[in-house]
């Protein structure tokens, strides 16, 4: 019996080093047949997150069915017509896009993170056929897709504006497998990378703000490193204070460090925060960093913003 959905993963985002999200595809590829015939209802939609991930579904609901709580909570016993519109009935042709937030979730898969090629999961249809038959189908494997710091060909991407894309954990993954004969590979382009913890997505407009940045040491000699954050290659939001640290001996095969610098926003808009750049102070080799992360510049929206930026500078 040939199945009656299609299920198609629509696209996989990264969001952090042990997150993505999954946009999936259900469309009724069955023949119309007469008026109502072809139709399938689903009855529920899932994700078979893999070992050590969880995943749950986003909803995006109406607001007005907040202010309505009373209302429901009073009735709580929906009509025909209103089960009849919660049910996700397709017509052939007709397709349903769900969302779904895969991330680690056991202590080793959050140490880990989740990299490029890794396999996150399944998405399971359960659906009724208008005769009331039962059936229940697969999506094929939804995998993590590769970090936008390189392009198809494999050279250097220059756009990199995805807050927290999960580049340490892809370098990290590539350095296990690399061969070390000068492949080409991400942890060759990048043997120290530098990514910020809980960026920021809005900024007030004159108020430094601090950002903490990871910095992790991928090759296999320790190094001698120095951050720097070049005024020159900044532009929105630059870097206030001191702009370089010297951070000393980092070790290798995954060693890292922590340091806080100081960003201020100079106009309103939207910006990417970039001019890192790694440099080994013995050999004096520089990396320059991909975007760390984009940010909303938004101007004050009372009198207090003049307060506020007094106390940011003590």
């Amino acid at each position: 019996v040939t199945d009656p959905l299609q299920i198609t993963t629509e696209s996989v985002i990264r969001s952090g080093d042990a997150t993505c999200l999954a946009s999936i595809s259900v469309e009724n590829i069955m023949e119309k047949q007469g008026v109502t015939g072809g139709a399938v209802a689903i009855s529920s939609i899932d994700f078979d997150a893999a070992d050590g991930l969880s995943a749950m579904q986003i909803n995006v609901e109406d607001e007005s069915d907040e202010s309505d709580d009373t209302v429901q909570n009073i009735t709580q016993r929906q009509s025909a017509l209103e089960l009849y519109d919660s049910t996700i009935i397709l017509q052939p042709g007709d397709s349903n896009q769900f969302l779904f937030s895969v991330k680690a979730e056991s202590e080793a898969a959050s140490l880990r993170g989740i990299a490029c090629g890794d396999e996150i999961g399944k998405a399971c249809v359960v659906f009724q056929k208008t005769m009331g038959e039962f059936g229940k189908i697969y999506s094929s494997p939804v995998i993590c897709p590769p970090t936008a710091f390189l392009k198809e060909d494999g050279s250097q991407n220059s756009k990199f504006v995805v807050n927290g894309s999960g580049l340490s954990v892809d370098v990290a993954a590539a350095s296990a497998q690399s061969s070390g004969r000068g492949n080409g590979s991400l942890d060759e382009l990048l043997p120290v990378t530098v990514e910020p913890i809980d960026p920021p997505s809005t900024m007030r407009l004159s108020v430094p703000e601090k950002i903490s940045l990871l910095v992790v040491n991928h090759s296999t000699q320790p190094m001698n490193l120095q951050i720097q954050l070049r005024m020159s290659r900044m532009s929105g939001v630059v870097v206030c204070g001191p702009s370089f640290v010297t951070l000393g001996v980092v070790p290798p095969s995954g060693g890292s460090c922590t340091i806080d610098f100081r960003l201020v926003a100079l106009v309103a808009g939207l910006f990417s925060v970039t001019g890192c750049f790694i440099v080994d102070l013995t050999t004096g080799m520089e990396v320059e960093q991909p975007v760390l992360f984009d940010v909303f510049a938004k101007l004050p929206a009372d009198g207090n913003s003049e307060e506020e930026k007094k106390e940011s500078f003590l």
